[in-house]
């Protein structure tokens, strides 16, 4: 099973760079897509084969914003997590498969000066405890964009960035206690070592074209789940996006 995460930060724009191209060639069983920044109806493109499941934000439209598109249905799909806010601006969608939950997040950046934690952290703590939720059911898959690189090997300058939103002590602290629920950052199960590996780049100073990006787009895997996985990659060639997908190959 194929699945893949992506931050196309405005699909309207993202289809007009490739994105219907990407999904025919790529054919993934689950798409999972986050800053859609729209509404269903805004749009009349098709996505044949796929069923769409939409989260779209209500307090700014043409802000935020999930969607998910799975070739099969699932047994239940739900959005949101109860927190007012966040659900406000369309951040989660659950979709339950026969033996596994699959989540896709869009989480609130802390933007300039974190003048968004406090919102950020009550976020990360609902999140987990979500997910901790659904576990106790059958195990879960969460992917999307974390807005946190969790490591120094996972941003290309970590000294200077120490403090900022994205790399911040509060940040990464969160993401850390996540993982200790018994969640696994498949990209490191895998690659533990592997340099330059990026999901993110800025679009100043010719980011993308240095390879000064982040690492702040995710599969986690519930650790009940390892036995599997087959692969998980960063699709770094993908344009289209400030961000490039993610993916993750679940064997039967």
């Amino acid at each position: 099973m194929k699945l893949v995460s992506w931050n196309v930060n405005g699909l309207r724009a993202c289809m007009g760079k490739g994105f219907s191209e990407f999904l025919a060639a790529e054919d993934p069983d689950v798409i999972c897509l986050q800053e859609t920044k729209m509404q269903r109806e805004q749009a009349d493109f098709q996505f044949p084969g796929y069923r769409e499941y939409w989260n779209s934000a209500t307090a700014r439209k043409g802000y935020s914003g999930t969607a998910l598109f799975t070739k099969k249905e699932p047994l239940s799909v739900t959005c949101g997590l109860g927190l007012e806010e966040a659900d406000g601006e369309g951040r989660v969608i659950a979709a339950e498969y026969q033996d596994f939950f699959l989540v896709t997040v869009y989480t609130p950046n802390a933007q300039e000066g974190l003048a968004r934690i406090g919102f950020r952290m009550e976020f990360e703590d609902a999140f987990r405890e979500y997910l901790s939720r659904l576990r106790e059911r059958k195990p879960v898959i969460a992917c999307g964009d974390m807005n946190v690189a969790h490591r120094p090997i996972d941003l290309k300058n970590p000294k200077p960035n120490i403090g900022h939103a994205g790399y911040s002590y509060q940040e990464r602290g969160k993401f850390m206690e996540l993982l200790a629920t018994g969640m696994v950052d498949t990209f490191r199960h895998f690659y533990p070592d592997q340099a330059g590996a990026y999901s993110w780049w800025s679009y100043r100073g010719n980011a993308r074209a240095n390879n000064t990006g982040w690492r702040i787009d995710y599969f986690l895997a519930d650790e009940r789940l390892l036995p599997r996985l087959g692969d998980s990659r960063i699709l770094a060639e993908v344009t289209g996006s400030d961000h490039c997908p993610v993916e993750l190959l679940l064997e039967d």
